[in-house]
């Protein structure tokens, strides 16, 4: 199956959403440095729409990323996540400084969040938005946006070194029990 979406529908359809749209804006007034919200806060809502389902699926977090090398102190990122729940409450928060993160993924260390972003587990997964000046989204797919809107879980070029973590995620992420036409790529 090949869909004709492309970057610009993803942004119209993100867009259209006033809740995303509120929480970008929650985001973006934290004013963090190269911060971005990934992950599946812009994967489900593409696979809902592709789905045709009516209803927002639940995100288990909501993926927050920047990148400040002059402060990676976890507790900031704590400070952050409390700040946010102010801001918007009752969120599944998550929020990681880009600048620390490759320490725990055993990688070189990253040089923005769109690097990091690069080097997530999957291509369908390795995508982002925020919002500009003018309140416009932003969108940033450093491995591409094809797998995302044909419906495929694949490694990304970082992560087929890694078999056995991504291997593991899938089986906890179950995804096709949730989207039944996505296609998930094993090693």
């Amino acid at each position: 199956m090949v869909d004709k979406m492309d970057e610009e529908d993803i942004c119209r359809l993100i867009e259209s959403d006033e809740w995303m749209m509120k929480v970008l804006a929650a985001v973006k007034s934290l004013g963090l440095p190269d911060c971005w919200i990934g992950a599946g806060f812009v994967r489900n809502k593409v696979w809902d729409h592709l789905h045709g389902f009516e209803h927002r699926t639940p995100l288990s977090d909501i993926d927050v990323i920047y990148f400040d090398s002059g402060n990676k102190e976890e507790s900031a990122e704590n400070d952050l996540e409390n700040r946010l729940q102010e801001l918007f409450p009752g969120l599944p928060w998550s929020v990681t400084n880009q600048a620390r993160m490759h320490m725990a993924n055993g990688d070189e260390p990253y040089l923005s969040s769109t690097d990091a972003l690069s080097r997530w587990p999957e291509t369908a997964t390795s995508v982002a938005v925020r919002l500009d000046e003018g309140n416009r989204i932003v969108f940033n797919a450093p491995n591409g946006i094809s797998d995302l809107v044909n419906l495929k879980v694949c490694p990304t070029p970082a992560f087929r070194s890694k078999k056995d973590i991504y291997e593991n995620r899938l089986k906890k992420k179950r995804w096709e029990d949730k989207w039944s036409r996505i296609e998930v790529f094993h090693f």
